[in-house]
């Protein structure tokens, strides 16, 4: 599927547009350049989700868990800054890409032979207007 997003509204319809396309998936691996709106997009995907916590890159953490109002937890990873393959095996992906909680990954071509069979990639491209493909 392919959206087109002019305006920030437009990404809130991609985001439940994902969510409602994929409705049993739970690992979602966002491609883009830097400065594509990887973590605008997943910070629309977790607030649909019902999550009201401030979401921001875990550029220096690797790894945020915000809650649902119903007390789901949903992971927010940022594989940026990672430079061997032991700071994931370190942080126990396996534990989080597994749980069955939703987890959304920034920059996962840097761990792509660790991505769970079935993973949901979405890719933003453009400039001005977003291009959203999943």
């Amino acid at each position: 599927m392919k959206i087109i997003c002019n305006k920030v509204d437009d990404l809130n319809v991609a985001a439940k547009e994902l969510l409602v396309s994929f409705p049993s998936s739970r690992v979602f691996a966002l491609y883009g350049k830097m400065g594509a709106g990887k973590t605008t997009f997943i910070k629309l995907l977790c607030h649909y989700l019902g999550a009201p916590d401030i979401v921001q890159s875990p550029s220096f953490a690797i790894i945020n868990e915000y809650q649902t109002n119903s007390g789901e937890s949903l992971f927010h990873f940022d594989f940026y800054r990672i430079t061997k393959m032991e700071d994931v095996f370190d942080i126990g992906y396996e534990d989080y890409f597994y749980s069955g909680s939703y987890c959304f990954i920034e920059w996962p071509e840097l761990i792509e032979e660790l991505l769970p069979e079935g993973t949901i990639k979405v890719f933003i491209s453009g400039d001005s207007a977003r291009l959203i493909e999943f």
